[in-house]
Formats: C-alpha cells, sequence, structure tokens
C-alpha cells in the first residue's frame, strides 16, 4: 500500500480550508494628489508618490513601491497602482509621501519633500465609495527612505504642520478576487488499489503558496468501486484555488478512499488556471503519474488520466462590494460591571485603572473598536454595562447606557466610549448576575429596524464571569440569527468559560426550544491566551483582534445572500480637478527606487 508523503495532512479531510474568507482579498489603490506645493522656480512640481507600510511586531515602515513621476504639475493624478493584500480584521498602517523629483536619482533624499499623510487600509475601504481624501501635512520629522532615520522635514523649506495640498485615495478589489469556478472531472482507467473490488477515487486539489508548499483547497466525494469516475460538479473561488495568479501550479493527487483513513496515492498531475479555463479541450486531458512507479517499472505509462468535463466562472458578491456600496457596520460595546471582576479601587480588580496601562476590558475594547471602527461613517458607538446597581435608587439593570444618557447611548469614537466607561465606573456599584440577553435583545431591536443591507451591527461584549441567563441568551441569538447582526464575546479574567464555547456555535449550531440558529453569529475568545509574556500589547491585541473580527465578513455576506440582497452601487466620485486643468495628467519620467 503506497502512501503520500504529506498522508497526515489528509487524515480523513477532517478540515478542509475549500475557501479563502471574505475578509482576505487583494485591492489596489490609486492615488491622485491636489494643490501640491510648488517647488520650482522657473516650472511647476515633478511630483512623485511612495508608499510605505508597517510592520506590525517592530513598528518600522517599509518602502512598498513608488508612483511614476509626472512632469510639471500640482495636481498629479498617478497611473501607477499599488496592489496590496487587504485583511478586514487587522489594522493595516500605511504612508504616503510626495517628493518633487529633481534629478534621476532613486534616493530620496535629493528630492524636495512635499508632504505626508497617514492612514489605516480600512480607511480607505471604509471611507464613502472606498475614497478617502487627507490632508498632506509636513512634520516636524521625515524618515529618511534609505536609512529609515528620521530627518528634519523642515530642510527643503517646509514649516511643521504646514498644510501642503491634498491626497485622494482610492481602494478596489481586484476582479479576479470575486470570481467564482465551477468545474466538473472525470477519470479514465485509474490503478486498481482494492484487493476484493476496484478503487473507491477521489480528488484532492491544492494551491501553491509563495514559499513553494502547497495547501489544500478542495476534494471531490468518493465514488464507489469503479476505475472510471466521473465526480459531481463543484464550485471554488478562485482565490482560494489559486489567489489570483493565473499561472500559480494547482497540484491534483488521486486517491483511493479507505475506511480506516490510510488513503492508497493513485497519482497526480499539475494544472493552472489559466490551462483549466480552456474549458474541455485536449489540452485538459490530465495523466496521472505515480513518481514511484514511474521510477520501478520502465513501461510503466500512468495510473489513468483525468479529464475536464465542464469548465465555467462568474462574478459573486463580496463583503467589499457591499461596503464600498454604502453599507455601514454599526458597533455596540457591551460591558460586565458584575461584582466578581473586584472592586475597581484595587489592583487585583479587571476594572483597576492603572495610570500606566489599559486594562484587559479597556484593551480588549480597544483592540477591535480600532479596526471595525472606520467601516461606521459617524463614527457614534453605543455602549452599554450589565450586572451593575445605579444611582440613585441602586436598582440593577443589565442594560444601562455609560454615558448616561437613556435616550442615546451613543459614544463619540472609541476614546468616547473609554471616557464613558471610565466614568461608569466612579457612578455605579458592581454587582450581579451575569445576563447578556437584555443587551443582545437591546442591538437585535436596532438591527431587525433596518434590514435592507445598508446597516449590519456588531455587538462586542467583554466580560469575566459564568453566565447567568444561558436559556434566555441562547433564545435571544437564536431570535438575532436572522437579523443582519453578529456578536463578539472576549472573556477576561480566569473563569471557566464553558457556556461561550457552547454559544460560539462552531461545533454544534446553537439552538433554543428546539429550533436551531439559522447562522452561526457568535465569535468567543478568552482574552488569556492573547496575553503576551513579553509585555508586547501591542502584538497581543492585534492577535486578539485578528480572531475575534476574522468571520464578522462571512457572517454579512451569508446574510446578505440568504436575504437577497444584492450590494449597491457606489456613490460616485466627486470631481477634484481644478477648472482649467486636465482631467488626467500624463506620466512622464519614471524613477525606480
Amino acid at each position: 500500500m503506497e502512501q503520500p508523503e504529506d498522508m497526515a495532512s489528509l487524515n480523513e479531510f477532517g478540515f478542509l480550508a475549500s475557501s479563502i474568507p471574505e475578509g482576505k482579498t487583494k485591492c489596489d489603490i490609486t492615488e491622485l494628489s491636489r494643490n501640491l506645493l510648488d517647488k520650482d522656480m522657473f516650472s511647476k512640481s515633478d511630483p512623485l508618490c511612495v508608499m510605505y507600510t508597517q510592520g506590525m511586531e517592530n513598528k518600522q515602515w517599509r518602502e512598498f513601491g513608488r508612483t511614476e513621476v509626472i512632469d510639471n504639475t500640482l495636481n498629479p493624478d498617478f497611473v501607477r497602482k499599488f496592489i496590496v493584500d487587504y485583511f478586514f480584521e487587522e489594522k493595516q498602517n500605511l504612508r504616503f509621501d510626495l517628493y518633487d523629483v529633481d534629478s534621476k536619482s532613486p534616493d530620496l533624499s535629493k528630492h524636495d519633500f512635499l508632504g505626508q499623510a497617514f492612514c489605516t487600509l480600512g480607511e480607505i475601504v471604509g471611507s464613502s465609495g472606498s475614497r478617502l481624501e487627507k490632508p498632506l501635512t509636513i512634520g516636524a520629522f521625515s524618515l529618511n527612505s534609505r536609512t529609515g532615520k528620521p530627518m528634519p522635514a523642515v530642510s527643503n523649506g517646509g514649516v511643521p504642520g504646514k498644510k501642503c495640498g491634498t491626497i485622494i485615495l482610492s481602494a478596489e478589489e481586484l476582479s479576479n478576487c470575486r470570481d467564482v469556478a465551477t468545474m466538473q472531472f472525470c477519470a479514465n482507467k485509474l490503478d486498481k488499489k482494492d484487493f476484493f473490488g476496484k478503487s473507491d477515487p477521489f480528488l484532492v486539489f491544492y494551491r501553491s503558496n509563495e514559499d513553494g508548499t502547497f495547501t489544500i483547497c478542495h476534494k471531490t466525494e468518493v465514488m464507489k468501486n469503479t476505475l472510471n469516475p466521473v465526480w459531481q460538479t463543484f464550485s471554488i473561488p478562485v482565490r482560494a484555488l489559486c489567489n489570483g495568479d493565473y499561472d500559480r501550479t494547482i497540484k491534483v493527487e488521486v486517491y483511493d478512499w479507505d475506511r480506516d483513513g490510510s488513503h492508497d496515492f493513485i497519482g497526480e498531475f499539475t494544472t493552472s488556471y489559466r490551462e483549466l479555463a480552456r474549458g474541455q479541450s485536449q489540452f485538459n486531458i490530465y495523466e496521472v503519474i505515480n513518481p514511484k512507479k514511474k521510477m520501478k517499472k520502465k513501461k510503466y505509462v500512468n495510473s489513468g488520466t483525468v479529464t475536464l468535463l465542464s469548465f465555467a466562472v462568474e462574478s459573486e458578491c463580496t463583503f467589499l462590494d457591499y461596503i464600498k456600496g454604502g453599507t455601514q457596520i454599526n458597533f455596540t460595546v457591551a460591558i460586565d460591571f458584575t461584582a466578581s471582576n473586584g472592586n475597581p479601587s484595587q489592583s487585583t480588580s479587571l476594572h483597576y485603572m492603572s495610570p500606566y496601562q489599559l486594562n484587559a476590558y479597556a484593551l480588549a475594547l480597544t483592540a477591535v473598536g480600532e479596526i471595525i471602527q472606520h467601516y461606521d461613517s459617524d463614527k457614534m458607538f453605543p455602549a452599554l454595562g450589565f450586572g451593575a446597581k445605579l444611582p440613585p435608587d441602586g436598582r440593577v439593570s443589565h442594560e444601562f447606557p455609560l454615558n448616561g444618557n437613556q435616550e442615546n447611548p451613543s459614544c463619540c469614537g472609541i476614546d468616547g466610549i473609554l471616557e464613558a466607561y471610565h466614568r461608569s465606573l466612579r457612578t455605579v456599584q458592581l454587582y450581579g448576575p451575569t445576563n447578556f440577553a437584555p443587551v443582545v435583545t437591546h442591538v437585535a431591536r436596532n438591527a431587525a429596524a433596518v434590514q435592507d443591507g445598508s446597516q449590519y451591527s456588531v455587538l462586542l461584549i467583554i466580560t469575566d464571569g459564568v453566565i447567568s441567563d444561558m436559556a434566555q441568551t441562547k433564545e435571544a441569538i437564536v431570535n438575532a440569527a436572522k437579523l443582519p447582526m453578529s456578536i463578539i464575546i472576549i472573556g477576561v479574567g480566569q473563569a471557566e468559560f464553558d457556556a461561550m464555547v457552547e454559544l460560539d456555535g462552531d461545533d454544534v449550531r446553537i439552538s433554543s426550544r428546539g429550533k436551531l440558529a439559522e447562522r452561526d453569529i457568535v465569535q468567543f475568545v478568552p482574552f488569556r491566551d492573547y496575553v503576551d509574556r513579553t509585555g508586547n500589547h501591542v502584538l497581543s491585541m492585534a492577535r486578539l483582534a485578528r480572531d475575534v473580527l476574522a468571520e464578522i465578513p462571512d457572517q454579512l455576506v451569508s446574510y446578505m445572500k440568504a436575504q437577497g440582497i444584492r450590494p449597491r452601487p457606489a456613490p460616485a466620485a466627486p470631481a477634484h480637478s481644478p477648472p482649467g486643468s486636465p482631467a488626467h495628467t500624463p506620466p512622464a519620467s519614471p524613477l525606480n527606487g
């Protein structure tokens, strides 16, 4: 019985990454600039834009790419685009530096600095029409692109903090990232592997990675007792099959299924998306080769053939289509004020406000909020508390506004939530029990009011304790699963969080009174799993945000598709060219770094 080298990775195929999540894709970024500083004596500036990305761990800026140089203009429309990987769940910091190019030298310190702008990729994507306008400024310092060291930005005559024009950034998802391929295969004269029968063949598809490794992306069903199987038609996102690279190798392995999981390797072949896209033809009949057999047997020809019977591709609506079409993500936070957190005035409390660092509640809120805030245009976020006695009469509430305004619990920005949270700690009495249902129902009520696809609600619950109203919370979540809504739960402290794992629904879909939730809308993580032992809070909170936010794009798209809601067209971009200037400035000389 011949075993493939990576048999362990197959192991009955309990988990297959059949698609790349909605929140991971590729975008191209286009830059326009308006009203730049004029640095040339007898003509206008010759601008160049340089884009930098920032490393998550060391926070160093790295040059990502440069546009072309455009001669003699203060309003350049750069043609060269920057193609970047987009991750919804990550804070991707970007920096754009503008220079007036005075020579052919690639050394940026040889050219006049015109200004810079900072933003995140999420900020661009989440702006109206995925188009962000930022003022260019000259800070007290710029970074020397060659040495990476700070250098005075005023050396070229600039004034620190001075506004010096505008940069307009737009992001567009690459078209091949939204394509879904549908195909069907059959095989002929495969090797017989079973002693008392024929074979039970199935196909395993792998996409190749940048580092030469392979990742499983699809497995067909098993066809019993045949050497000439015809497998069912299947669909797979193109980005899952080849990550948008049409010429990247796709490896296909053929196996004979065995009940005990030790599937027999029949052979393999390679292809590419570009080859498959030719459809049914002589180019898409593949010889299945078993390398070991080929080495041992001189007369070995093949272990059968696999033929592509059909191939079609169509575009699907993606997460970024809905965001660009104006769908707003309404972010609400709910914080646990039960007594089990400990007295906030004592350093052992989970609510203790140290003058030196944020507590676990504030860290978790900031980690998630800093990313999700860019997808809500008004930046007004409802903030609720539960499990406390409120002044003046000491009544217990499981749904009170942190800002004290019963009519409008919204806070301005993430800083506004933190301020309201700190104020509440000084005015309410921590009590109990730990009830989730009221805050879930509160957000579900708002989500139910707008179900046309223009809004999607995300509730972040941060808690330290064992849940007290499990039955009511399950019912609230089952009812919310049919609404445009997702729930994130972060457990802080050292309590047992078994009930939270049950609410998560990854293993078993949550149900209430015999009714199954229509969708899995809950994601739970324990905060303690992300505490970095070296004290690097930035890195550990980035990992926390990545894990709790990763499912949101898929959940949003699954709701929209289930309701038959298509993305709205993106709003038209405003005209920014000044009167008398050409709508598009032709590129001149490139400057390569």
